[in-house]
């Protein structure tokens, strides 16, 4: 029997979890058996909804609450992970925001929010998760979502291009910091990922989209959680430092 991809028991916190790619990474690491943390900062109804799915499914999840921008409240969060869980294995930083807005229109406050939201998040639950896992001393897992305009800018998201851009080299630079302790870091970058309401409102891009990227559709939630799934277990054990990109092939599309 193959027992590299099980993770029964395991305590996986994802931020960002209320909703679109971080719902569908918490139900992806339900599935696969362990406890989940399901991360929000302010949509309580929507994370206690991705809570009771899991408890359907018949696994184990808690929602807790932190502005992940600010280390002291993701210290206290941690504080309540062990309360409940008494350890964290996998620490996935899904967090985040994509505001769209010409770069001659951007504001000092738009830009500050995105990196705040985007990158400082990452460095901060990734040292704090770090510290966490190092007291353990049993290694563990950290997993970045950044995206392909990380790698391949977009118009009117110069803010967002950078964060994500910076979510890359963050983790290129810190899993070469925390190998030492048996953590390993590495990143995930989607494409366009399916959400409700996006065939509908956007529609000309999504067609767009679907048209170019050799396998002719938009990504699913469950294609990340499959990707995070894999990097967290015992099959990615010689893996750190790494992006896996997750878009249907788009980056090899040509721009000319």
């Amino acid at each position: 029997m193959n027992t590299k991809f099980d993770l029964t028991g395991k305590v996986v916190v994802v931020t960002g979890a209320d909703r679109g790619i971080g719902k569908g990474i918490a139900l992806g690491f339900a599935s696969a058996g362990c406890n989940v943390v399901v991360h929000y900062h302010t949509q309580k109804a929507q994370a206690d909804k991705v809570v009771a799915e899991i408890l359907q499914m018949g696994g184990q999840a808690i929602a807790v609450s932190a502005d992940v921008s600010k280390g002291d409240e993701v210290r206290r969060m941690v504080e309540e992970i062990l309360a409940v869980y008494s350890r964290i294995d996998t620490w996935i930083n899904n967090a985040g925001i994509y505001p769209v807005v010409p770069l001659l229109e951007m504001s000092e406050d738009q830009w500050d929010q995105t990196i705040d939201t985007n990158l400082r998040s990452v460095f901060l639950c990734t040292k704090i998760a770090a510290e966490q896992m190092i007291a353990q001393k049993n290694g563990g897992n950290i997993i970045n979502i950044s995206s392909i305009e990380g790698t391949f800018p977009a118009h009117a998201h110069s803010h967002y291009n950078a964060s994500k851009a910076g979510v890359i080299m963050f983790t290129k630079a810190s899993c070469r910091e925390l190998a030492p302790y048996g953590i390993r870091v590495n990143s995930v970058s989607p494409g366009l990922i399916w959400a409700p309401g996006i065939e509908e409102n956007w529609s000309e891009g999504v067609n767009a989209w679907k048209s170019k990227v050799p396998l002719c559709r938009l990504g699913m939630p469950q294609d990340i959680a499959n990707a995070c799934l894999f990097l967290a277990s015992d099959a990615a054990g010689w893996i750190t430092g790494i992006d896996l990109i997750v878009d249907g092939g788009a980056s090899t599309t040509p721009s000319f």
